[in-house]
């Protein structure tokens, strides 16, 4: 089973770089993957992770900042529902897009998880001087992160033993 741990959110707007904070500790030792599992920091270039989802995959994870209206910190292991338009916004990373433009170009994969976290704060990308741009996660975000990716090397494991199926 070929399988995806994607890393998706932006390092410039304070905890969406959750995802790929999780990545880069998937990456320094986190939990040991098999040969057939690929650890990629997607960042904020949606056509390349729709492009990855239809290249052979068989299951994926999604590491995202995703706000539900939990404490800050909380993580969040969601099955993605279909139905969102194939729209993919050049700066814009919704994994449902993302998945749904996937669909719309080829075969996605059978299964698809997202590990989110709640999000304490986000800049608002613009940049413009009188908007903000936040480098790094707060507190209780950056405390998820091990957590988060102890989760993904489990789902990986269910993923690997055929525990997850749709």
């Amino acid at each position: 089973m070929k399988i995806l741990v994607a890393g998706i959110g932006n390092v410039l707007l304070g905890d969406d770089g959750f995802g790929p904070a999780v990545i880069a500790a998937l990456r320094a030792g986190g939990p040991r993957t098999r040969p057939d599992v690929e650890i990629a920091d997607f960042g904020i270039r949606g056509m390349d992770l729709a492009l990855a989802l239809t290249g052979g995959v068989d299951a994926a994870i999604l590491v995202d900042a995703v706000a539900r209206g939990g404490a800050p910190g909380t993580l969040y292991v969601i099955e993605p529902a279909a139905g969102a338009p194939p729209e993919l916004l050049a700066h814009a990373m919704d994994p449902a897009r993302v998945l749904a433009y996937a669909a719309a170009i080829g075969a996605p994969p059978r299964v698809v998880r997202v590990v989110g976290c709640e999000p304490a704060r986000l800049g608002d990308g613009e940049g413009d001087g009188d908007r903000e741009l936040l480098v790094g996660l707060s507190e209780p975000v950056a405390r998820a992160v091990a957590p988060a990716a102890r989760l993904v090397g489990d789902l990986v494991a269910a993923l690997a033993e055929g525990a997850c199926t749709s």
